[in-house]
């Protein structure tokens, strides 16, 4: 009988320990990475506040707590300034309301027609008065944005009107009027607004509402004619830039993978603009500007479109001058109501060089306060005990906050402090 010669294979008993070194030691770069990206070491810590002592200011980081108390992100993902970015970027808010809103159409010198969303009050104010919120949002946004839409709600049910301005060509559903889009720092369509909302009702005072990009806007608007800031109570900004042409630089810069940003957004002009293309490329040859169509396809970034198109709407010669003339930086120390700055330190869309602008500000000025959290991103500011933001965001609530903290400051205030009003004429009462 033969007998067949098998080869038995045994496994080494160091094979099973080194494959199971191996799986942890894929976990543990898995979860290192976990941690650097998620920022999960990252402490919660109270908004950083710059500020002078002042009555008004006391009165309001009393009456403001957000302002005072530690700011808290959902813990597996607040802490990173991307993600609180990209939720708000495509998701908006959570539950998201639809409030009910009435939209007007206001016609420009120059043949635009501007447009804004009405909401009025659900309820009565807390002080028993009429106060009206001026709304303006970020780049390409408009009052059906979810962001905008769950602000309104929250504003609506404290006693708030609120009028959002919809960005000129940012409704996908509006046709332009005029061979002319919304820019960076335009504020005509702004003041259409605002002037609209003061003959229409003559008893309110205006809380203003800056998001981004529209943050610029209110603080220039505020800034170019102390005549803007009559029967404002307050301005509040949130996640501006302060100097395109000081961010022109950080946006060519790979750091917090702002140059990423960059071309997303550059990519959702792109489309707002093509969007447009008859109103703006085509029609008349003497309305038409002559805009760079050609540019517009290749441009990867915003300095590319700002430069072949946005600029040429109002006639700048270069994008310097642009940005130079466009930006809340050139106005923003000739506003003297209560101004609101707040930033936060993890956005990817502003970089750090830029907070120098309100810090410096703030401590300047007496009517300034600046706030600058850890965490929240770029309009983000989501709160949540571990996985699921809550549908009301820290923004939310510290904008209205401050609000109903104001109208108290004025209640109860002397007549002599009354906002705006200078220190000499507050002596001459006095005297």
């Amino acid at each position: 009988m033969n007998t067949q010669n098998t080869d038995v294979h045994t496994i080494s008993p160091e094979l099973p320990a080194m494959f199971d070194g191996m799986k942890l030691a894929a976990v543990a770069t898995v979860l290192y990475i976990l941690v650097r990206c998620l920022n999960l070491k990252s402490p919660t810590a109270p908004p950083d506040l710059t500020y002078q002592d002042t009555p008004l200011n006391r009165f309001l980081l009393k009456s403001c707590p957000q302002l005072t108390k530690e700011y808290i992100p959902p813990l597996l993902w607040g802490k990173s300034g991307h993600l609180q970015t990209a939720l708000y970027g495509k998701l908006g808010r959570v539950s998201s309301p639809h409030p009910s809103g009435v939209r007007k159409y206001l016609p420009m010198q120059d043949g635009a027609t501007a447009t804004f969303d009405l909401f009025e009050p659900v309820g009565d104010h807390r002080t028993g008065d009429d106060i009206t919120m001026v709304i303006c949002p970020g780049i390409g946004n408009h009052s059906e944005k979810h962001y905008i839409r769950t602000f309104v709600d929250y504003a609506q049910k404290d006693g708030y009107r609120c009028a959002v301005l919809n960005h000129l060509g940012a409704l996908p559903n509006i046709e332009l009027t005029s061979p002319r889009m919304f820019t960076y720092g335009c504020t005509w369509e702004f003041a259409a607004m605002v002037g609209y909302i003061k003959r229409t009702y003559p008893q309110t005072q205006l809380m203003v509402v800056g998001f981004s990009l529209g943050g610029n806007i209110v603080c220039k608007f505020l800034g170019e004619n102390r005549i803007n800031q009559e029967r404002v109570l307050c301005c509040v900004s949130v996640c501006q830039g302060y100097s395109a042409l000081r961010a022109q630089e950080t946006f060519l810069q790979w750091d917090q993978f702002r140059r990423f940003y960059n071309f997303l957004m550059a990519d959702n002009m792109k489309k707002i603009i093509l969007s447009h293309r008859h109103s703006l490329f085509g029609g008349s040859p003497v309305k038409r500007i002559d805009l760079d169509i050609s540019r517009l396809y290749t441009a990867t970034s915003l300095m590319q479109i700002d430069d072949s198109i946005m600029r040429k709407f109002h006639g700048h010669s270069s994008l310097k001058e642009y940005y130079e003339k466009e930006s809340c930086v050139h106005y923003i120390h000739n506003v003297n109501v209560p101004l609101l700055l707040v930033n936060s330190a993890d956005d990817p869309l502003v970089h750090e060089s830029l907070l120098t602008i309100p810090r410096t500000l703030a401590a300047k000025k007496p009517n300034v306060i600046f706030s600058l959290t850890l965490h929240g991103g770029h309009l983000g500011f989501f709160e949540g005990a571990v996985l699921f933001p809550q549908p009301l965001t820290w923004m939310d609530k510290v904008i209205v906050g401050y609000a109903n903290a104001m109208c108290q400051w004025e209640k109860q205030k002397p007549p002599c402090q009354s906002v705006p009003q200078s220190e000499s004429s507050c002596a001459e009462e006095k005297s």
